[in-house]
């Protein structure tokens, strides 16, 4: 049994949260939101909370069940906080800056790399070595921090490289004379 999925999913004051089938919408102040529940999932909303229930007791239904509760509730906190993800940028020369709907990175190759802000994702960079992505959308903003993290990854001996604030990089010693 679900422990995640057990719980009903708070809906706060300020947000809306309609059901309609399958479709779960919450409308908050910082936008609208929708996913659509697999069909092996029942999605109720009642006394200002929405509930997910498996139909039957099948190990899909069982797996469906707690995500689908996941996701409502990352839905719910998306519209209401929004997401944040803290980049770092460690090596010298490395920094990072916003023009425009671009992202500028100088990562120590040959040339700067272009990335394109995706739609529904904002950057932010508070200092060159810092780059900060958000938005309402979990997914996305996770995804488009990973994207990022990937040009230039951090390394192991000198932890130069893109990393998340709250990252750990088990460091290695060099070679030894």
């Amino acid at each position: 049994m679900s422990r995640v999925g057990k719980k009903p999913v708070p809906v706060p004051s300020g947000v809306t949260a309609t059901v309609d089938g399958q479709t779960v919408k919450v409308k908050g102040t910082k936008g609208e939101l929708s996913f659509v529940v697999p069909e092996e999932v029942k999605v109720v909303l009642e006394n200002g909370a929405v509930s997910v229930n498996p139909r039957d007791t099948s190990k899909t239904a069982r797996a469906k069940w707690g995500m689908s509760r996941a996701q409502v509730a990352n839905l719910v906190e998306g519209v209401s906080k929004g997401f944040e993800k803290r980049l770092e940028i460690n090596g010298v020369g490395y920094k990072a800056a916003v023009a425009g709907k671009v992202l500028k990175l100088s990562l120590g190759y040959s040339h700067d790399i272009d990335y394109e802000i995706p739609a529904g994702v904002t950057i932010a960079t508070p200092k060159p070595t810092e780059v900060v992505v958000s938005g309402i959308d979990k997914q996305k903003v996770g995804q488009t921090a990973a994207e990022i993290r990937e040009y230039r990854g951090p390394e192991p001996y000198k932890g130069k490289g893109v990393k998340y604030s709250d990252e750990f990089i088990f460091r290695k010693e060099g070679k030894k004379k």
